[in-house]
């Protein structure tokens, strides 16, 4: 981090932040329709962001003390409570999931397992306002986009999409087969 507390000058400090967030890369316009307090905290958000230690939330998990066993190391029995606990300490480090109904809670499990919590993440756990959201049908794919119209999209968005994409062949609406994601911990930023 560059150090702004021996500059008095608001737009040095920021021209500094500029600079440094360039010598990483990022491309920031000098061009902003926000006011310079707004800016030089945007600034520090952004330079904060980039220059942060990735580490797996695998790896924030354990370093919070918390066992994290394969899947097939856990009983039928014992792997509800053990999902529950990952996803609650995820939401402590401000790691939030999403659209989950459509699977099992092993599934699920067998997911984060060896896919969400394998991906190297910036987390910030002190400063609330900062969320990390896992879309489990969020990637994108053809794949997941007939889930998310399946069993997720209402009939406004699906229409929606309908019109803009008229050669996507849209899925029956289903209710999904589990109803966890209204138990999911929320972010109170949304």
């Amino acid at each position: 981090m560059i150090d702004l507390d021996d500059e008095p000058d608001q737009e040095k400090r920021i021209e500094k932040l500029r600079a440094k967030l360039q010598e990483l890369g990022d491309e920031i316009s000098h061009e902003s329709d926000l006011p310079a307090d707004m800016e030089e905290e945007f600034l520090k958000h952004i330079l904060e962001f980039e220059t942060a230690e990735q580490l797996t939330l695998m790896q924030w998990l354990e370093n919070a003390g918390l066992e994290v066993p394969a899947p097939e190391e856990l009983t039928d029995e014992s792997l509800p409570a053990k999902l529950w606990e990952v996803i609650n300490r995820m939401a402590s480090l401000g790691a939030y999931l999403h659209n989950t109904n459509h699977l099992s809670d092993r599934e699920l499990y067998s997911y984060l397992y060896h896919d969400a919590l394998r991906e190297p993440t910036v987390l910030f756990p002190e400063n609330p306002g900062y969320v990390y959201g896992i879309d489990i049908v969020g990637s994108g794919s053809e794949e997941d986009m007939q889930t998310y119209m399946r069993y997720f999209a209402d009939d406004e968005y699906r229409q929606s999409w309908a019109k803009d994409f008229p050669d996507f062949e849209m899925p029956p609406h289903e209710v999904a087969p589990f109803d966890r994601d209204k138990d999911l911990p929320k972010s109170t930023f949304g």
